[in-house]
């Protein structure tokens, strides 16, 4: 994850109006953190941005209250834990992860949403566009779908008679494979078979063994 950039756009995005309606009734400003993932397996991504925040001047629990919400790769509870936040009155939103970004912009269109994503932001409809997103969402992305046929052309020429291919990756990080697909599709020729596979939390070397 590009944490200095996150953490950049984050902090701005809590200076901006750090006392939400739900913080004047406590000492400190909240904030609301969500992720498809589950705490165990995003503990790297987790301990970047308690970092970052702290180099930015926020602690957890000294100035600054955080509200995790793990949907433990079962995206369907996003959506709730999304407006659970909002209910709450969280000051800003950090959502880690695609699919906890687009529940949380469903969830309000007035606080502020920073995320980090693999996929697209314009396409996904996150942003309006990357130089001036607009609206209450902002972030940053590393285009990992867009770059996969790239990557798969590269892994072609290292490995020209190979003919099948099979990815697997975490299913809260990964819920659109037909979308994934499609932008697979320009570097399919080289392969007589492409298949992906989603996995759960922990389950990706039984994953590979099958």
């Amino acid at each position: 994850m590009r944490r200095r950039e996150f953490i950049t756009l984050f902090g701005a995005a809590l200076a901006a109006d750090p006392f939400s309606a739900h913080a004047q009734q406590s000492s400190m400003p909240v904030v609301g953190f969500i992720s498809a993932a589950d705490a165990e397996s995003d503990k790297q991504r987790l301990a970047a941005f308690l970092k970052g925040l702290e180099e930015v001047g926020y602690i957890d629990g000294k100035n600054v209250v955080i509200e995790f919400r793990w949907a433990e790769a079962k995206v369907e509870r996003l959506p709730t834990m999304a407006a659970d936040l909002v209910q709450r009155q969280v000051s800003v939103i950090a959502a880690t992860t695609t699919p906890a970004a687009l529940a949380a912009q469903a969830a309000i269109t007035t606080i502020p949403i920073v995320f980090e994503s693999g996929s697209d932001p314009v396409r996904l409809g996150l942003v309006a566009n990357l130089n001036r997103p607009g609206g209450n969402v902002t972030g940053v992305t590393s285009l990992i779908v867009e770059l996969q046929p790239k990557r798969l052309e590269l892994l072609h020429e290292l490995l020209p008679t190979a003919r099948v291919m099979a990815s697997t990756r975490p299913i809260a990080l990964w819920p659109k494979v037909k979308r994934v697909r499609c932008f697979l599709q320009p570097a399919s020729a080289a392969w007589s078979s492409i298949s992906s596979m989603p996995a759960a939390s922990g389950t990706l070397t039984p994953s590979l063994q099958t």
